[in-house]
């Protein structure tokens, strides 16, 4: 018998049928004889819908108050899922967070697990029932309702699995499992058996959207292994764990993630003394603009030209801080391109194996895609391409490093 945290989403809870379906889907596991816990996010829209409310009310609603209302929308969603086991059979019970005490700090809407109490929980499986808790909320030491911001109800399950020291936490979405990379780019995407946490973290800062990032680290810190499910297919899903002892004779590569959202600024002729790159980015920072990969070139001028990408939502502000830093330090110009893409390829097989970003660059040259910028760490590489190239570069480096699906056998 084990203990299982199942999260569902928002999409897989999305009207009545579907959460009578997810009811019907732990109901199996229960007859298995396993303890369930299952976390669940507001239905599809439904958060959407009741900010758009606020904002009717107010442009900048107040936070403490916003959190109050968007938490009622999985409070809505625990309470249906609940009657929906009942009405087969299965005893069960909703708690919001504030009841199971998931205690945050006070950064509304953007709250940070402190601590869970996994007393009433535990009390209620060992009486038999299913406990039903609403993800994304919780409560601070004030008694105050907090909401845990993007990927909540993802960090709500891993967290409550960590606390109940449960052998699996179970996130259920619209994909099957993790692939090599986005089935809608490359047909012959694979789906992975098993990835190690550090590699999903990359993917998942690189571009992957099956996991928030929130998640995994949560998950990694407390080595609570992760699976990923398709919410209304059958099939193994994706393992994420801690082992890496089977990857030697795994690909090199386990992944390639892209993200089409990037911009590129460059600023010319800054005169090269220590501190320029402060100078330069500390500003950038001020302005709350996240920035990503960063190239330094020094002339024979004694000048530098300084490269560095950020999202494409914060590019107009980008380049507006950087065209004041331009003018007082005397540079040459500042340039921007918003029609750039980051290709990465992932894998911890890159720590026993050389040659794996010169395989990566010769890849690209085949097809005459020239590389702007490239970052390393022990177990990525990327690269900044013309978005235009974007497709094709993945599917070039996905038969590059041999992850194209033999044939007849798509996942």
């Amino acid at each position: 018998m084990a203990l299982i945290v199942q999260k569902f989403g928002g999409t897989s809870v999305g009207s009545v049928e579907r959460i009578e379906q997810v009811a019907a889907k732990v109901k199996k596991f229960r007859d298995n004889g396993d303890d369930i816990v299952v976390v669940v996010s507001a239905m599809s829209g439904e958060t959407n819908r009741l900010i758009d409310l606020a904002k009717q009310i107010s442009d900048q609603p107040v936070a403490r108050e916003l959190d109050v209302m968007v938490s009622t929308g999985e409070q809505v969603t625990i309470a249906l899922l609940a009657m929906a086991l009942i009405k087969i059979g299965v005893p069960a019970v909703s708690y919001t967070g504030s009841q199971v005490r998931i205690l945050t700090d006070s950064a509304h809407t953007k709250a940070r697990i402190l601590q869970i109490d996994s007393q009433q929980i535990h009390k209620e499986l060992k009486a038999g029932r299913v406990v039903v808790v609403a993800g994304f909320q919780g409560v601070d030491e004030a008694g105050n309702i907090t909401t845990l911001g993007r990927g909540g109800s993802d960090t709500t399950g891993v967290a409550l699995a960590a606390a109940l020291k449960a052998d699996e936490c179970q996130i259920y979405t619209d994909v099957d499992g993790v692939y090599t990379t986005d089935p809608r780019v490359v047909a012959k995407a694979q789906r992975l058996d098993k990835i190690t946490f550090e590699e999903m973290l990359e993917m998942a800062s690189l571009g992957s959207k099956v996991l928030q990032i929130r998640a995994v680290e949560f998950a990694g810190k407390y080595s609570v292994p992760l699976r990923v499910l398709h919410s209304f297919q059958e099939g193994p899903g994706t393992l994420i764990t801690l082992d890496e002892e089977e990857s030697m004779e795994q690909p090199i590569i386990s992944g390639i993630a892209f993200n089409r959202d990037e911009a590129k600024l460059t600023i010319r002729g800054v005169p090269d003394t220590p501190g320029v790159a402060f100078k330069i980015l500390g500003p950038i920072s001020s302005a709350n603009v996240e920035v990503d990969m960063i190239v330094q070139n020094v002339a024979h001028d004694n000048t530098t030209d300084f490269t560095f990408t950020v999202h494409r939502n914060d590019y107009h502000n980008a380049l507006q801080v950087l065209e004041g830093i331009a003018r007082d330090m005397g540079a040459r110009e500042v340039i921007g391109d918003v029609d750039i893409a980051k290709v990465s390829i992932v894998g911890v097989g890159m720590r026993s194996h050389a040659g794996v970003a010169s395989r990566m660059f010769e890849a690209l040259a085949k097809e005459n895609i020239n590389i702007q910028m490239i970052s390393t760490s022990e177990i990525k590489v990327s690269v900044v391409i013309e978005e235009k190239y974007l497709e094709l570069a993945v599917r070039a480096l996905h038969t590059a490093f041999e992850l194209d699906a033999p044939a007849g056998k798509g996942d």
